[in-house]
């Protein structure tokens, strides 16, 4: 049987036909979703006839049948931070193997800008909405909370849990960090936090706090400085503002790897030498930090995995609006490279 005319449009029916199925097991076998409830081979055959024949399902026409858009709004707060284009890989790719298409929107943070977002989701009927934009203390962003659509937090949660959220365990995370530094022999720690509405800037200051009181250290309130943003200028301005304080300091813990490179910055205009005079360690494990001078010491987690469990959050969502919202906490590692290193003494030793 030759292949379909290019010019006319490949049906669902066209595919059954040279699957020898009837449409209803073709469209079940095409749909990642369902796929497992048609025979495995008659699976492999509607896909292998799908194939040849060029078939493309129509959204519309499905869109039509299940009173669904089959497009997914995704808010991401600064598509520059390089944290977030895998967790938007991981989001779309899952969102892709389900017949979803996501609907990506950059918001720079600002609340009139997301409101504006969230209305042209509205308007464009997306039937979820997976956001990174959450603060902890005040909730979604504004409209977000009048839709009822589903809706799962990326990176970010909120404290009474009353949204399904995937996040890295950040208490943990900055625990490795503070705990590698202390190893080498490092006591005066200063930790550069960012901003504290923010999940992710509130537990890692949090993990701090408890990592250097376990150790039996109370942590010198002069060197824990908070930031309004998770950028490099930030990093810049509070490390000067650390340095400028005068106090003895040998190790900082950042609050994410772009403050880490502002404490670079700083290093070069002051002549300071890392880690022989200060050690960093960073958080996130961005793309290329390895290739800083020195390659950055940071925490690594798994961001791609953080957008495919969101998207999936949200799938689950879609096929049981009464399912329970679930709380994903992934693991983070500690990837240590050549920021970090043992304290001088004052004779310029090791201590």
């Amino acid at each position: 049987m030759a292949n379909a005319d290019p010019g006319d449009r490949v049906t669902l029916k066209d595919v059954a036909r040279r699957a020898g199925v009837h449409p209803g097991t073709a469209s079940r076998a095409l749909n990642a979703e369902t796929r497992e409830l048609v025979n495995g081979e008659t699976a492999e055959r509607v896909l292998a006839a799908a194939e040849e024949l060029g078939y493309r399902p129509n959204p519309i026409a499905r869109g039509l049948k299940t009173s669904r858009s089959y497009t997914v709004g995704v808010l991401i707060p600064d598509l520059t931070n390089p944290l977030f284009p895998p967790i938007v890989r991981g989001i779309q790719d899952r969102l892709e193997e389900a017949a979803y298409t996501p609907l990506i929107v950059n918001t720079d943070n600002d609340p009139d800008r997301e409101r504006a977002d969230i209305e042209a989701m509205r308007a464009r009927q997306v039937d979820g909405l997976i956001t990174a934009t959450a603060r902890r203390d005040q909730g979604l962003p504004a409209g977000l909370e009048r839709l009822s659509l589903p809706v799962v937090l990326v990176n970010r949660r909120l404290e009474d849990g009353a949204r399904p959220s995937v996040v890295a365990d950040d208490r943990k995370g900055i625990g490795l960090a503070v705990e590698h530094l202390l190893s080498l022999g490092h006591r005066r720690i200063a930790h550069l936090a960012g901003p504290q509405e923010l999940s992710t800037g509130h537990l890692r200051h949090d993990g701090f706090i408890e990592a250097m009181r376990a150790a039996g250290i109370d942590p010198d309130p002069e060197l824990v400085l908070v930031g309004t943003a998770f950028i490099e200028s930030e990093g810049e301005r509070l490390c000067n503002e650390l340095l400028d304080r005068e106090l003895e300091v040998t190790a900082i813990v950042a609050g994410n790897d772009l403050m880490a490179v502002g404490c670079y910055d700083v290093f070069v205009e002051r002549g300071i030498d890392c880690p022989g005079e200060i050690s960093v360690v960073g958080y996130n494990d961005m793309p290329f930090v390895g290739w800083f001078s020195p390659p950055l010491t940071t925490v690594h987690l798994p961001h791609y995995e953080i957008g495919a469990r969101a998207a999936g959050l949200l799938l689950d969502q879609l096929r049981d609006p009464e399912i329970e919202p679930a709380q994903v906490l992934l693991e983070p590692e500690l990837v240590v490279r050549g920021s970090t290193a043992a304290p001088l003494a004052r004779d310029g030793q090791p201590a």
